[in-house]
């Protein structure tokens, strides 16, 4: 397949940035005008901005234009892998996935070559820009494929997390990211601090893993950091789950007071945070994270492409010092081998290709709207103290004095009607009133609010 003219004109502005006729700042043409210099269509140039915007090195300024951003994108750390006799079991699988050996006799499976002749291979071909298909039909590097690791360090960079494309391990989205991390860290009987109410399935992780789940109250600006110290003293824990921006399920979001202290805390109880970012790419990006603020010194960050594209498209990350990535790149092929590379270049491809950059635009519209309309239909039905969610996809519904949501939930079922009720969501003891977790997107539905109206006496 042959090189696409997108391509060769990203390629040329590319060769031009590198050699410095083109430097940081300069203002690229238009789009019409680059066009009818190339004597291509406007598609074909928007193309190719976008490829090189995905890639770092132009971004656009609203209503200015294109303009140079770097001469060399966040490059990946080259290191010389210790390549070892394959005699136990991680050594066996890391050999299997990254093929340092030119003989491979112990291979637990078939060339690659024996399977692109397959309908996978031509389904393939048909969608991906890429001509190396070979790397689909392997495991896959343990770490993820590189060029969606370079892809996730340039968003990342972009969040001012100071990360190299070495620093990012991929993974089957968010939960195995949690995962993963748990099996690392946590042993039976330790002490773990989640925040309540919070995310639920890792209440469930934790508990499986045998811990002490131990709760800290989510305020409207972050976690209760008197509770939080006083946890700390008394259990002495390692490791705390947070998520400080648009929170699942209060839709709140972490002053950036409290997450400087935060950090001080955890600096003094030597306490390692764990961030978890699922709703990153649709918020601003100005928005403050744990792990730049930290450096990726105390704060393990945790994102995900799956609240962005598809919750059937499993593909998420973690982003950490290299010492615990190759730690935790071993666990994960102890455990799942590796993630899958077909999914992880069709996410490749929707990036390079600006696919992702305007998805992401027309889904923050959608939030930002659908978060208004949400917000004023649950109001006009009578329910108090609905807020805002800030920029995620749920809002906090408290409901009146005496509601039980758990019995409230159970009657919306007969209907046919999916609630969720805030106990699910709350360790054992109680934080506050009764509420339940609302998707924006579902929260107009004249069924719902009939049925909310009616069964608790609004109006």
């Amino acid at each position: 397949m042959g090189i696409s003219r997108a391509q060769q004109i990203a390629d040329n502005l590319i060769h031009q940035i590198a050699s410095g006729q083109l430097p940081p700042g300069t203002r690229l043409p238009s789009i019409r005008v680059a066009a009818e210099g190339h004597g291509v269509s406007k598609n074909t140039v928007t193309d190719a901005y976008d490829r090189l915007a995905a890639t770092g090195y132009i971004h656009p300024r609203r209503g200015s234009g294109f303009y140079v951003q770097s001469s060399s994108p966040t490059p990946s750390i080259s290191r010389s892998e210790h390549v070892i006799e394959a005699v136990d079991v991680v050594s066996l699988l890391r050999e299997q996935l990254n093929q340092h050996y030119e003989v491979r006799a112990g291979d637990g499976r078939l060339p690659a070559a024996w399977m692109e002749s397959s309908e996978i291979s031509r389904y393939l071909k048909r969608t991906s820009n890429s001509s190396d298909y070979a790397d689909d039909f392997e495991y896959g590097r343990p770490q993820g494929l590189e060029v969606l690791r370079e892809d996730v360090a340039r968003a990342l960079n972009d969040r001012a997390i100071s990360t190299s494309p070495d620093q990012v391990l991929m993974t089957f989205g968010a939960n195995h990211a949690l995962d993963l991390i748990v099996r690392h860290f946590v042993q039976a009987g330790d002490a773990v601090l989640v925040e309540t109410p919070g995310y639920y399935p890792m209440f469930g992780k934790l508990k499986l893993q045998k811990a002490r789940v131990v709760g800290v109250n989510r305020q409207v600006d972050g976690p209760d950091l008197e509770m939080l110290e006083e946890k700390i003293r008394e259990h002495r824990p390692k490791l705390f789950f947070v998520q400080p921006m648009a929170h699942n399920p209060t839709g709140t979001s972490m002053s950036l007071q409290k997450m400087h202290k935060l950090l001080t805390l955890a600096e003094k109880y030597d306490l390692v945070i764990i961030e978890d970012d699922p709703f990153a790419d649709i918020l601003p990006k100005a928005t403050p994270h744990l792990a730049s603020l930290d450096a990726l010194n105390r704060v393990i960050y945790v994102g995900t492409f799956s609240k962005t594209l598809s919750a059937s498209l499993r593909c998420g990350y973690i982003a950490a010092t290299p010492a615990l990535i190759s730690s935790l790149t071993d666990i994960k092929m102890l455990t799942v081998v590796s993630s899958s590379g077909i999914t992880e270049r069709l996410v490749h491809e929707m990036i390079i290709r600006g696919r992702y950059r305007r998805h992401l635009k027309r889904l923050r519209d959608r939030v930002a709207n659908a978060s208004v309309d949400a917000v004023s239909a649950l109001q006009n039905i009578g329910l108090q103290g609905v807020d805002s969610p800030t920029g995620g996809y749920y809002l906090w519904c408290p409901l009146p004095e005496g509601t039980n949501s758990m019995d409230l939930t159970v009657q919306a079922a007969r209907q046919g009607i999916f609630l969720a009720p805030s106990r699910l969501f709350e360790l054992s003891n109680r934080v506050g009133a009764e509420a339940i977790r609302v998707n924006i997107a579902h929260a107009n539905n004249h069924k719902f609010l009939n049925f909310m109206k009616h069964s608790l006496r609004l109006c």
